[in-house]
């Protein structure tokens, strides 16, 4: 089995990756979560993809977003694993890999995520520490979390 992660702008997708991307993010936040909402949003545009392939196949995916858009600070968004991968501890390696692309990025250490619930302790196991309280997104719940 063979992993790489190749992190592009938007503007360096080309447009097979770009539809990979939006065919998983369907995939698995609207459909298998049962969640209509707008996945495609503005904040595509801005952003870092970190895709993560296996075999040449898209297996997993993160968003990294720059300070101010979604928060005050750096932040990773869209975390997804897709159903065929799972089973394979993608998503620490996926979530490691991240978390050191933002640093390189954009120079900060300091990261907000939105997490669902029942991932607390995951991303507690990769130092990020709930702030606030849980709050509903899209029928989800969700909590914030930072890493300093």
């Amino acid at each position: 089995m063979r992993i790489t992660y190749f992190i592009k702008a938007f503007k360096e997708l080309d447009t097979t990756e770009l539809y990979q991307i939006l065919k998983l993010r369907n995939e698995v936040f609207i459909v298998e979560q049962c969640c209509p909402y707008q996945d495609i949003d503005e904040k595509d545009l801005i952003s870092y993809h970190l895709m993560c392939f296996v075999n040449d196949n898209l297996a997993g995916y993160t968003r990294l977003l720059p300070a101010g858009v979604s928060y005050d600070e750096v932040s990773i968004g869209r975390v997804v694993v897709g159903p065929h991968f799972r089973g394979l501890k993608l998503g620490k390696q996926l979530m490691e890999k991240s978390i050191s692309s933002c640093k390189e990025l954009f120079g900060s250490s300091t990261i907000r995520i939105g997490a669902q619930v029942y991932l607390i302790k995951f991303y507690n196991a990769l130092g990020f520490a709930e702030i606030g309280k849980p709050y509903d997104e899209d029928g989800i719940p969700h909590i914030e979390m930072i890493r300093e």
